[in-house]
């Protein structure tokens, strides 16, 4: 008498390959963007050695606020309930993948991938990624418009031409008239609707609206709570009034250039700001730095790994 073995599946054991393999893809592009940037990281580091560490502490408590913001806020723009503990490590592992990922492409796929992951369809997940971000980029325009009345002539509109406003409003005017009347009309309309449905669905509940607007506004003043707070412990010669305005006008710009995570754009916009705006280079060099020491390097290789278990434990 013969006796049959049990056949063994390949599926599990494909999957766990795949699993380790995404996460060491992770841990790659970690290095490669440390290596790459090390001499800042060093040069930031020697800095910061000397610096008040009351303060760095507060803005590293700030960083760490941030990524609980942006999961109120993500929250907020879905009717139903998420998983806080999840919803708080993918906001986590998102702000990590950000950094790897030029325009914003890591946090969105992230995010993205858990909402589905919740039970969410993929119109309705991307819908969500969009009530989220509208709601955002509202809160950072209401914050520099409060800052602007009490820090008068900090912000100056810069000159444009008059050929150079023309030439937006013809494209923005061709492009307007390639979605009503071309073949993307119909998917327009319809990812429109699902958003306008999505927003009557989340102010239709104060919970839901006072945890998308809530979020949002904590999300830019914690970040603008982490440059103060570097900017206190370097001894920059501005107030924090004028500090968050000057990072979030310079935010704002440096979100129009795809790079990763703002890296090189935020950089540059921002010491360019803090400089002009009457602080010593050097300082102003030493405040970005910590900025990004405390927002992007600290917890990139922690996100990373954070992101790699959730892919392994299909979280995201």
């Amino acid at each position: 008498m013969t006796t049959t073995l049990p056949t063994v599946t390949t599926a599990p054991r494909r999957r766990v390959w795949w699993h380790t393999g995404a996460m060491l893809a992770l841990l790659v592009c970690a290095a490669y963007a440390a290596h790459r940037h090390w001499p800042v990281l060093e040069t930031g580091a020697d800095r910061l050695a000397v610096a008040d560490q009351g303060w760095l502490l507060l803005g590293a408590t700030a960083a760490v606020a941030t990524w609980a913001c942006s999961a109120l806020a993500q929250q907020g723009a879905v009717a139903e309930p998420l998983p806080g503990a999840r919803l708080v490590a993918a906001q986590f592992a998102a702000s990590a993948a950000n950094h790897v990922l030029p325009a914003g492409l890591g946090a969105g796929a992230v995010n993205l991938r858990f909402l589905m992951r919740c039970g969410l369809p993929a119109g309705r997940s991307a819908s969500a990624l969009a009530v989220k971000a509208t709601a955002g980029v509202t809160a950072r325009a209401f914050l520099i418009v409060v800052l602007a009345g009490f820090c008068p002539g900090l912000l100056r509109v810069p000159r444009v031409s008059v050929a150079a406003v023309a030439a937006v409003l013809a494209a923005a005017a061709v492009l307007a008239l390639v979605v009503v009347a071309g073949p993307l009309r119909s998917r327009c309309a319809r990812a429109l609707a699902t958003v306008a449905a999505d927003i009557r669905a989340v102010h239709a509940r104060p919970n839901r609206a006072a945890a998308l607007w809530g979020g949002s506004l904590a999300f830019a003043a914690a970040h603008s709570l982490v440059l103060i707070a570097v900017a206190q412990a370097v001894e920059l010669p501005l107030s924090p009034a004028r500090v968050a305005l000057l990072y979030l006008a310079a935010s704002s710009a440096a979100a129009l250039l795809p790079t990763p995570g703002g890296l090189g754009s935020l950089d540059a916009a921002l010491a360019f700001a803090l400089t002009t705006s009457g602080s010593p280079a050097a300082t102003a060099a030493s405040a970005v730095l910590g900025y990004r020491l405390l927002t992007v390097w600290l917890p990139l290789v922690p996100g990373l790994l954070v992101l790699g278990v959730l892919i392994r434990r299909r979280a995201v």
